[in-house]
C-alpha cells in the first residue's frame, strides 16, 4: 500500500549506511547499487532542501583481516553518493549503527524522533539498526527501494529486500514501521 509520507524535518533524521566503494563494487556487487544510490540522493537532497539532518556511517573491519580498513579504498565512500558539509559522519565497527558511536546523543541532542534508513546491507545494518532504533522508541520510516545487499546463498537479494520490507511492515513494536518507495518520501522545512 504505497501513499505519499510528508516528514517534519525539525524531528526527522535520515540515515545513509554503509554506502562505500568495496561494499557496493564487491564480488558479487550490491544488487541494483547504482539505482540505489541515486534514490538515497533523492531522499537526501529533498531532506537537506527542508532543513533534516542527514547522517552517514561508514563500517569499518579489522585490519588484521584486511576488510574495510579505514582510509583504504574500499573502505571510502561511493563516489556517487552525494554528502555535504553540513552531513554529519560516524565510524561504526558493527551492524548496528548506535553501538559505539554518538549517535544516540546527536538525535537526543537534535530532538529527533523519526529517522528515514536508507544503505547497505539489508539483512544486517539495517534490519539491525532498524530493530535497535524501535528498542530505543524511535519512528522508523524505510526508503523501500533504497536499501540493498548482496547475492547470498540462500536467497537472492531481490528477494532479501523484499522479505525485509515486508517483515517490517509486519514487526510488533510501539510504533509501526512505515516502509514507501524514495519517490513517496518527502520533507516540509521546521515550522
Amino acid at each position: 500500500m504505497d501513499h505519499k509520507l510528508e516528514l517534519d524535518s525539525a524531528n526527522t533524521a535520515v540515515l545513509v549506511v554503509d554506502v562505500q566503494k568495496g561494499l557496493f563494487n564487491g564480488k558479487p556487487p550490491a544488487f541494483e547499487g547504482d539505482q540505489v544510490i541515486a534514490r538515497i540522493n533523492e531522499v537526501t537532497a529533498k531532506a537537506r532542501s527542508a532543513g533534516a539532518l542527514v547522517i552517514i556511517f561508514q563500517h569499518e573491519g579489522d585490519p588484521s583481516e584486511n576488510w574495510m580498513v579505514p582510509f583504504s579504498d574500499d573502505w571510502k565512500l561511493h563516489p556517487k553518493l552525494h554528502v555535504t558539509a553540513k552531513d554529519l559522519t560516524f565510524r561504526k565497527t558493527t551492524c548496528d549503527a548506535f553501538y559505539g558511536t554518538k549517535l544516540e546523543s546527536e538525535l537526543a541532542a537534535q530532538r529527533i524522533s523519526r529517522l528515514v534508513l536508507t544503505g547497505f546491507a539489508t539483512d544486517f545494518c539495517i534490519d539491525t539498526t532498524l530493530r535497535i532504533a524501535l528498542s530505543k522508541e524511535f519512528e522508523v520510516v524505510v526508503a523501500a527501494d533504497a536499501h540493498t545487499t548482496t547475492e547470498g546463498p540462500v536467497l537472492r537479494a531481490e528477494q532479501v529486500r523484499s522479505h525485509f520490507n515486508w517483515a517490517w511492515q509486519n514487526c510488533s513494536a510501539k510504533s509501526e514501521v512505515q516502509v514507501l518507495p524514495a519517490l513517496d518520501i518527502t520533507f516540509f522545512p521546521s515550522r
